[in-house]
């Protein structure tokens, strides 16, 4: 979404902007790194469309960043997931003999960089004890459950928890993930949590996602400092 990106354009040094596939591309320098910056809008169509224009130019990594909804019940507005893995929770071909969740001829989950993992893990602990501005957050590395729904019911966060062992819900991830492990380019998904996908889901996301989408910026600054 835009409040997603906005933030991370305003640090962009040396920006330039340029079209390819109707995506607005936007490259530059942030934290002294090459960078290259685009929005995926929402659902997995959208994303996985995104994630192949940017690892066709052949990215030492992806950072893939964001707001979900909470699975895990520990879980608050404002902490963050590092996914670890990815699925996809709406894909069913159960009829044929698959597991739920899994796409015929790929596998179940799609695994993040371990690398890209610790050193988000190891920026986003720093920046918690360190920023004020940061404020008390849990980190906790998880499993990302993506679907074309914005989940906000309980009894299907329930099913997610229960059936995916999954940490949050969104709407994009395992598709980026399932690009890139097809384009053999590294990625980490980092999700800040801006509702607790129920029946106040609605409401809180709206409330929260400009909370939410500041420290996933914060974080993925940290990382490239790290980089």
């Amino acid at each position: 979404m835009p409040e997603e990106i906005q933030a991370l354009l305003e640090a962009l040094e040396a920006r330039s902007q340029e079209i390819s596939s109707g995506v607005v591309i936007h490259r530059g320098r942030l934290e002294g790194k090459e960078v290259v910056l685009a929005r995926s809008g929402v659902g997995k169509v959208n994303a996985a469309a995104v994630a192949q224009l940017l690892a066709s130019a052949g990215p030492r990594a992806l950072i893939f960043t964001g707001v979900a909804g909470a699975v895990d019940p520990s879980l608050s507005t404002g902490d963050l997931v590092v996914g670890v893995e990815a699925l996809q929770h709406d894909v069913d071909v159960t009829a044929l003999g698959y597991e739920l969740g899994r796409v015929p001829g790929e596998a179940l989950v799609w695994k993040a960089a371990p690398d890209l993992v610790e050193i988000a893990l190891e920026a986003a602990a720093r920046l918690a004890a360190d920023s004020e501005e940061f404020g008390e957050v849990q980190i906790l590395r998880g499993r990302v459950a993506s679907g074309d729904q914005f989940v906000a019911d309980t009894a299907r966060t329930t099913h997610l928890r229960e059936v995916f062992a999954a940490t949050c819900v969104e709407m994009e991830g395992a598709a980026v993930a399932q690009v890139c492990n097809r384009a053999g380019v590294p990625f980490v998904i980092i999700r800040s949590i801006s509702d607790s996908a129920d029946g106040e889901a609605q409401m809180s996301f709206r409330e929260f996602t400009e909370l939410a989408a500041g420290r996933a910026k914060a974080l993925v600054r940290a990382m490239l400092r790290r980089l």
